[in-house]
């Protein structure tokens, strides 16, 4: 199926499922993605390289990000949150930690009221740096698409070192602020069948929240164009039967279709 990318640092603003009205940070390049997984439902398609030295610079990022905040507080367009997002895995990009000091400044002078948001696949929280700059923002939503082993490496496809209990290793490392996310599918990948909505992905995936105790969690299913075509989205009755197993245990859960 057909995918796309993103043209430029920042997109936007766009009405997100699961944010509200959402202005992009896109720290990977325009013309291609990069990122550390190379995930079988991503809309912006298969993963180019790991190549950081083609990410915008710092300074280029704090530059579009003023000029655009400037503009929607002088035309007074709402602004709910500053996502973080695009063609790829923006935690990567070497000077991330101080692009998120110099968003949250910029977001206090501007927008005071928004957010501050990440959505990562969280292959480089085991960096210090990387959890505390996480930490500083408003919504650090953190991808676990199954706690099972054969499972994340057939979604997500990690081009690193990257196994599923260091992750959720890692993810105990925030003393719950953060929000977990995970997507909802079944299909078929080269011959092979893929579903992480059985009883035992289920069970596995809620095993791994009551270790995580994340602030909230975010369920979803493909809603885009896919580079793997033989894949499904759920219903919306069937994630909101997952939610509510977690919910059973206490968790805010969001759902989206």
């Amino acid at each position: 199926m057909s995918t796309f990318l993103f043209d430029s640092i920042i997109f936007g603003p766009v009405q997100s499922r699961r944010l509200g009205v959402s202005l992009g940070v896109n720290l990977p390049p325009a013309d291609s993605k990069i990122c550390s997984f190379n995930c079988i439902y991503c809309e912006c398609g298969w993963t180019a390289s790991m190549n950081v030295s083609r990410f915008p610079k710092r300074e280029q990022v704090r530059q579009a990000l003023e000029q655009k905040l400037q503009a929607m507080r002088q035309a007074n367009e709402p602004l709910d949150v500053i996502t973080f997002a695009g063609n790829g895995e923006p935690t990567i990009h070497p000077d991330f930690a101080n692009i998120i000091d110099d968003t949250l400044e910029l977001r206090t002078a501007h927008f005071p009221n928004a957010r501050v948001a990440v959505l990562s696949n969280a292959t480089m929280i085991f960096r210090p740096e990387v959890r505390e700059a996480l930490k500083r923002v408003d919504q650090n939503i953190l991808k676990l698409d199954s706690a099972v082993e054969s499972t994340m490496r057939q979604l997500d496809q990690p081009l690193m070192r990257h196994t599923v209990e260091e992750l959720i290793d890692n993810l105990c490392l925030f003393d719950g602020q953060l929000i977990v996310q995970t997507i909802f599918l079944r299909g078929n990948v080269n011959g092979q069948t893929i579903d992480n909505t059985t009883h035992q992905e289920v069970q596995a995936w809620i095993d791994a929240l009551k270790r995580i105790q994340p602030q909230q969690v975010m369920v979803y299913t493909i809603a885009r164009d896919t580079p793997v075509e033989e894949l499904r989205k759920i219903t919306i009755d069937e994630l909101e039967t997952i939610a509510n197993k977690a919910r059973a245990l206490g968790f805010d859960v969001q759902v989206s279709g």
